[in-house]
């Protein structure tokens, strides 16, 4: 009886189970895949108070004016041309809102500085069940544009209503070789 309990003691032992997920290693996962891929500029959507600020920044200069009196063109200054660009391409804004109380028009410039998206705030790993797949894990976080490196003028206009700087995201990792691996980004 005794023989037969130790045998089964090393059959049990023999058996690996999978390693934990923690919240800090299903982080460092997604960094490393987000860090694996280029590293970009942040979109910025720019509207009235955001050209306001702009211009206060020394970033652009009104250069026409329309006989309508809202519409104006304003080109980048040389400083503007170090911290952004214009997603169109160019260095000519042309402001052209429907009405002088248009509040929803806006243009999109991209920083200059290019950086990698950030994971935060991530949720304990849950089971989860992926076609073709045995062991899964699924961790819901927030994956955030990472502003380092550009100017805190740039950073408070990016900041404004308008600006999507975080979104609610959903990792599946697969159990590959006994190691976690990201298999998805949702």
């Amino acid at each position: 009886m005794v023989a037969g309990l130790s045998g089964a003691g090393l059959l049990f032992s023999g058996c690996k189970s999978a390693p934990e997920l923690t919240a800090a290693n299903a982080q460092a996962l997604i960094l490393a895949k987000y860090d694996q891929t280029a590293a970009v500029g942040a979109n910025i959507a720019v509207d009235d108070l955001g050209m306001r600020q702009g211009a206060t920044a020394k970033y652009w200069t009104r250069t026409t004016i329309y006989p309508n009196k809202f519409w104006a063109d304003f080109t980048l200054t040389a400083e503007g041309k170090k911290v952004l660009k214009l997603q169109k391409g160019g260095d000519m804004i042309q402001w052209r809102p429907e009405s002088a109380d248009d509040t929803h028009y806006s243009v999109i410039v991209v920083t200059v500085a290019a950086n990698h998206l950030k994971a935060h705030d991530l949720q304990d790993a849950q089971d989860e069940v992926l076609p073709g797949q045995s062991t899964v894990k699924g961790v819901a976080f927030t994956e955030s544009v990472n502003l380092d490196g550009v100017p805190a003028p740039l950073q408070d206009i990016a900041h404004n209503p308008g600006n999507k700087l975080s979104t609610k995201r959903q990792a599946d990792f697969v159990l590959v070789d006994g190691a976690w691996k990201v298999q998805a980004i949702n």
